[in-house]
């Protein structure tokens, strides 16, 4: 057997799991690839390892056999397995399933981070929801994780804001209070006003370039002049019936001054620069907004350890370092008066694609660092930012949406440049996929999205009457508090479920169905669970081994055994979406079992018992599992 496996790399011994149980718990394909290397028969390779096998060693293990082509397959000792899955799952209760690291690490994990600039919408509700899960899916894996929130705050769209919230917003939002209507989020506010300032302001300015370009009426650019003015024209017909009073408000004052967008400019500027005023102005404005969105994510259970702030890093040297270094570099250059950094040739010359994980034929854009006139962009702040995440983390996560591939690549090049290609390839992009709306046509400059909060409110109420329908007995105040616990979790298992990379379809059918594959059926299924050993009366301690022959116990059984492995993947393979998949598929399981043999009536009284104790395992798995990915295991439904 030693010199069978001397030639066996570890990455080659994998197992996995067989498409039938007629072919055991576990297969390995080793010997198909392993015989191709040696050049022999792969089913006589399996034979000999097989009887090479020191198969007393292998306690849960009752049998080992070869199928063709050259299939190794594991079978259980079930009852042992069984046995051992019950009491594991019993006696560790809530550290149950959560293998902990060989190595633990420092991680900093970057998530939602939404601009300033409107509410917490659906999309946005995905990267929090992915981020918050990892974060508990990693601390479970026992790494030391920091939970941060990167506020944008620095550049035109948060001028815009500003100066639109010094002309009108505090005004309006003072009237509101004294007339005693403050019911409205900051967020939502913020949202409008970003909403209508843009509108106006756009409407305006394109105005005024069709007014210059009079004596070239039909040139190309005065086409295209006017079709934008008809777009923005559009966007306010559909704008201003809503936020009327903003609406008139803001164009009255905007009447007034004749060049905004020079002062909206000059605001943006002496932001980044620190200057008083214009810190004091748009600081507050952006942490009106901030104020809004910690009441959404304290709604949901989201929180952070630190909220680190873009402009903080442009009023310190950090950001003028890091221009300073590429521009030193050979691969930054100047074009029509801004800085280029030419990532493409970096990555050739430095020979970062294989750590970059690209293809050889794969093109990465330029970098632009700087605007006309030395002022920095995102891109360049974001560049200090990592670094500054990197003095407290082994490693750094960003959850940010496929859309910024690009820009997370030009990153890691970015910081290869500087030197830290070792701090290049410990960053990871976890990107994500957008969602959709059926029936909803998203865009911010109507400011027509679908808000986190909307979302909730309707999962709510949804929830609401379906445990009106199944629980008519609880209280008032028990209603709606599960009612919050069920929506909150159907919308977040909506959106962590599906593989990160995918688009989720968000459809309410899907979204609360409690019969299959949502949150409120694998809590539906906890909560059952919970009734159980409450009418029971006892909690059992001790498991009876050999009683659980049948095949719906031992499915249960089986998938039980299986959390610590799938615990393990979703940590180490930044996979939250597997859990929230096996525990859909391990309340099924429980339901089909529970649907057909007896729990509180088994006889003989030990069958009774050891039914018990499966139902208590599967309690605390579905438990651990729906806490891990941050949804609430309600006992009650």
């Amino acid at each position: 057997m030693r010199q069978i496996s001397e030639a066996v790399e570890p990455d080659q011994l994998a197992l996995q799991r067989p498409p039938a149980p007629g072919f055991g718990e576990l297969s390995s394909s080793l010997c198909l690839s392993l015989a191709r290397e040696r050049h022999e028969d792969p089913l006589d390779l399996a034979r000999r390892i097989v009887g090479a096998m020191d198969t007393a060693v292998l306690v849960l293990v009752k049998e080992v056999r070869v199928a063709p082509p050259g299939y190794i397959n594991f079978y259980a000792n079930r009852d042992r397995l069984v046995a051992e899955a019950l009491r594991s799952a019993i006696e560790l209760d809530r550290e149950w399933g959560f293998l902990k690291a060989a190595e633990a690490q420092r991680i900093v994990l970057e998530h939602t981070s939404v601009n300033p600039t409107h509410p917490i919408d659906i999309g946005h509700a995905r990267n929090s929801f992915l981020g918050d899960a990892l974060a508990r899916i990693l601390k479970a894996r026992g790494h030391a994780v920091s939970r941060h929130y990167y506020v944008d705050d620095v550049g035109g769209q948060m001028a815009v804001i500003a100066y639109a919230y010094d002309k009108v917003g505090e005004q309006l939002r003072v009237e509101a209070e004294l007339a005693g209507d403050a019911a409205k989020k900051p967020d939502e506010f913020i949202g409008e006003l970003y909403t209508v300032a843009s509108c106006i302001l756009e409407i305006q300015r394109l105005k005024q370039r069709l007014e210059r370009l009079s004596e070239t009426a039909d040139s190309e650019e005065a086409k295209q002049t006017r079709a934008e003015l008809d777009e923005w024209a559009s966007v306010a017909a559909e704008v201003r019936p809503r936020q009327s009073e903003l609406f008139d408000r803001l164009l009255e004052e905007l009447r007034k001054d004749p060049e905004p967008w020079q002062r909206i400019a000059a605001l943006s500027k002496d932001y980044e620069d620190g200057e008083e005023t214009a810190k004091s102005l748009v600081r507050a404005v952006a942490e009106l907004c901030l104020e809004g969105f910690k009441q959404t994510l304290a709604r949901v259970g989201v929180e952070f350890d630190s909220w680190d702030w873009e402009s903080e890093l442009a009023w310190t040297s950090r950001v003028s370092k890091v221009l300073g270094l590429l521009k030193a570099s050979p691969y930054v250059s100047s074009v029509a008066g801004v800085l280029e950094l030419d990532t493409e040739r970096a990555v050739d010359n430095l020979g970062l694609k294989e750590m970059l994980g690209l293809p050889r034929d794969y093109a990465i854009p330029s970098l632009t660092l700087t605007r006309t006139g030395g002022m920095t962009l995102y891109a360049t702040r974001d560049i200090a930012y990592s670094l500054k995440k990197f003095e407290s983390a082994d490693r750094v996560i960003n959850v940010v949406g496929a859309d910024q591939t690009h820009p997370q690549i030009q990153l890691k090049v970015a910081l290869a440049i500087l030197g830290f290609r070792d701090l290049a390839a410990r960053q990871h992009h976890f990107s994500y996929g957008f969602v959709k709306f059926p029936g909803v046509r998203m865009s911010s400059r109507r400011g027509r999205y679908v808000t986190l909060d909307q979302v909730l409110d309707e999962a709510e109420s949804r929830a609401r009457k379906e445990v009106e329908k199944r629980s008519p007995e609880l209280d008032e105040a028990r209603k709606e508090a599960t009612a919050r616990i069920v929506g909150t979790g159907a919308v977040k298992y909506a959106l962590i479920a599906v593989e990160p990379i995918k688009e989720v379809v968000f459809t309410w059918d899907r979204v609360l169905d409690f019969e299959r594959n949502s949150g409120p059926f694998i809590q539906y299924a906890h909560a059952r669970a919970c009734s159980i050993l409450r009418k029971a009366e006892l909690t059992p301690r001790r498991v009876p081994e050999n009683l659980l022959r049948k095949d719906e116990e031992q499915n249960v059984a089986l998938a039980l055994a299986r959390f610590p492995e799938v615990f393990t993947e979703a940590a180490d393979n930044l996979r939250p979406n597997l859990l929230p998949e096996f525990a859909n598929d391990l309340a099924s399981l429980f339901n089909a079992f529970y649907d057909k043999l007896p729990v509180l009536r088994a006889e003989p009284k030990e069958l009774r018992t050891a039914r018990l104790c499966l139902v208590d395992a599967t309690r605390i798995t579905l438990r651990n599992a729906l806490e891990t990915v941050g949804l609430t295991a309600p006992e009650t439904m």
